[in-house]
Formats: structure tokens, sequence, C-alpha cells
């Protein structure tokens, strides 16, 4: 065990710390005999551990101080824990159905216990991959995104709240820096992280980097990533963070989380979906797969129509809420007030189309044109 407590935990470890811990213990029925432990952290980060017996489930993850998928070579802060539990735990107060519930946080092990999100749950990317159609995807996600969002913000946080809550979520440092670089830099130099088909798709990675427009419209998306703080947002939220069935969507996986531009959570989601689209045709067995793609086209449209609907409707609701972002004393009309709110999800839309086109040209260069195309119609908008 290391000298501030922390020990990477195997099968054997785990049992012992469930029998140990009466929050997780509980969970289980207190009966450890047949005790049905895997291992399934197939992600870059961490260990997950699915724990299951006859009275009950859930699932163990803990942070390594180092990136999983690469070894000790990479270091990366344990603390992370600390920013996934309390994010799951405050988005989970504000939408519960589609976050699941923290039984236990261990800072010192930089564990979390928490709600096993059992089959038929899948992770949404395969899903997408299968062809299978969601159809409350976006329904469930835009009700995600407006409850995390405008409950988080100075829309329904007095200044004092919200300088509160950003300072807790300040020190999540290195993954926001791991963010900065994979996201606005790396794909904009030659870097060793930076992989594509070559030599088929070199002369666009070169258009990338030589792309004057481009670099000048990433600067403001990186400097609005870095410098506003305006909700705790969820930080990662592709299609490997989301975990569905056809009538359930669960939102997991926010250690990137804290208080950034509301358009990086919605344009990740977005983005992702359209990276989705154009792979369709690569995933189908037989056939094409047209019907699909309309669907997720349709889900894209629904999920920022339907956000919008349901983050005005909270709007609406309080407006005589103590948020700190449009006084009532001087905002005290209603041409005044719908020229506010018609130029802030404006403005919101913008962002997350370029924060969403930012996130495609990272995951890859397959769609470097599409991402361009996306910076320059946010730049005529």
């Amino acid at each position: 065990m290391a000298s501030d407590g922390f020990q990477p935990v195997d099968e054997k470890l785990l049992v012992e710390y469930l029998k140990a811990t009466p929050s997780l213990a509980a969970k289980l029925g207190n009966q450890f005999d047949n005790l049905d432990i895997k291992e399934v952290g197939d992600g870059n980060l961490n260990f997950v551990f699915i724990v299951i017996n006859p009275s009950g489930s859930l699932v163990i993850k803990q942070a390594l101080p180092y990136i999983r998928c690469i070894g000790e070579s990479w270091p990366m802060t344990k603390e992370r824990a600390y920013f996934e539990a309390s994010v799951l735990q405050e988005h989970g107060r504000l939408c519960p159905d589609h976050v699941p519930e923290v039984y236990h946080f261990d800072r010192k092990m930089c564990l979390i216990g928490m709600r096993y999100i059992e089959p038929p749950h899948i992770i949404l990317r395969k899903g997408l991959i299968s062809g299978v159609e969601y159809p409350l995807l976006a329904d469930h996600v835009s009700e995600y995104l407006a409850r995390t969002l405008f409950y988080t913000s100075l829309l329904y946080l007095t200044t004092t709240d919200h300088k509160n809550a950003v300072a807790k979520f300040c020190g999540n440092v290195e993954l926001c820096r791991l963010t900065e670089q994979v996201v606005f830099s790396d794909p904009y130099k030659v870097s060793e992280y930076n992989h594509w088909t070559t030599p088929y798709l070199d002369a666009d990675a070169e258009a990338v980097r030589e792309d004057n427009i481009l670099k000048l419209e990433v600067a403001e998306l990186k400097s609005k990533f870095c410098e506003r703080a305006q909700a705790l947002i969820h930080g990662d939220l592709h299609t490997g963070s989301i975990m569905v069935t056809t009538d359930s969507t669960q939102v997991i996986d926010p250690e990137f989380g804290f208080y950034g531009p509301m358009g990086f959570d919605i344009g990740a989601f977005i983005g992702n979906l359209i990276l989705a689209y154009f792979s369709q045709d690569g995933h189908a067995d037989k056939g094409d797969r047209k019907l699909y793609k309309d669907w997720i086209l349709k889900t894209i449209l629904d999920t920022w129509n339907l956000f919008y609907q349901k983050f005005t409707a909270l709007w609406d609701k309080h407006k005589d809420s103590p948020g700190d972002a449009y006084l009532p004393e001087i905002y005290n009309n209603p041409e005044l007030q719908l020229l506010v709110k018609q130029k802030y999800m404006e403005d919101l839309l913008h962002d997350s189309l370029g924060f969403g086109a930012a996130k495609m040209i990272r995951l890859g260069d397959t769609f470097v044109l599409w991402g361009i195309l996306a910076f320059r119609s946010r730049s005529c908008a």
C-alpha cells in the first residue's frame, strides 16, 4: 500500500473491501459466499469491476495513477475519481433517471461504488454500430443536458453559489489539460499521438494543419473551453459514455467533468452521432442503412430541438429564481426577455456546432472536411 493509503484492488482485496464497507455490503445483502466478480474496464484509464450475487449487484470503479491503456510511462492523477464521483452525485441529484446512483466514495483509494447498469443495457456506440434504433434517446439525452446544464448555471444560481461550485472543480486540471491537448492542439500540428489511414489521408491531415481559418476558430473554442465556467459539464459526453436500451438511457464516466462551456457537452454528443452517420455504410453487412442513417439525422435534430424546448421551459419556470445572469429589475419587459433568450440559445447552438466539429476532427481525419464545413458555417451564421 502506498504511503497515501492508495492500493490497486484485485478480486481478493475487493472482497475484503466490500466486507469492510457497510454501504456496499448492504447492497449485496451482506452475503459474500457466492460473489461473481468480473473486471470489465475496457476504457483507457480505470479498473472497473462488476460484482453480483443472488442478493444484489454493484460496480466498483478505481482510478489508477497512470493511463491504463498506455502504462506507467504516462502518469495521471488519481484525483480524477473525486471529480467523477462529485459529478455523478450532482448530476444524479438533478437528473436521477439518467445517472447511476453513487453508493460509496473512498478518496484515499480513489474508488467509487455505484449502481450496476444491468443488461440488456449496452454502450450506445455498440448499438449504433449494430444498427439499433433507440426511440427515446433524443428525449432522454436532451433531458439530461437541459437539467444538468441549466441548474448549474447562473440562470439558476447566484454568483456566490456558482463561484463556490466552480472552485470545487478547478482542481480537475490534468484531465482538462488532456482534453486541451487531444481536441484543440494535437490535430493541428505534427504529434506522435495523431493517427490516420496513411498514405490515403496524408493530404487531408496536412490540410488541417495548414488551414489558417480553421486554426483561428479552434483558438476561439479553446479559449472558451479554458475560460468559460458556464455550467457543470460532463466533459466527455461521447457515445461510449452512454448506456442504453430501447427505453432507458444512462450517462456514465464523467471524470472529465468541470465547470465549462455548455456547448462542449452538446457538441460532443451531436458530433459523435454525425460520425456514426458517416460510418454506417462500413458497418452494414447486407444492403445499405439508409433508413438507419435517416434515424440518426432525426435523432440529431430532435436532440437539439428537445433540448431547446426543455432548457427554455426551465428558464421560464424559474424566471424568479435567485439566478444572477439576468436580473429581473434590469431585464424587466417581455420584449427584452425574449431577445435575451434568443441570443443565449443562438450562441449556444453556435458553440455546440463548433465544439462538435472539433471533437470530430480529433476522433478521425476521415471526417476532416465535415469538420471544416461545420466551423465555416458557424463563422458565416
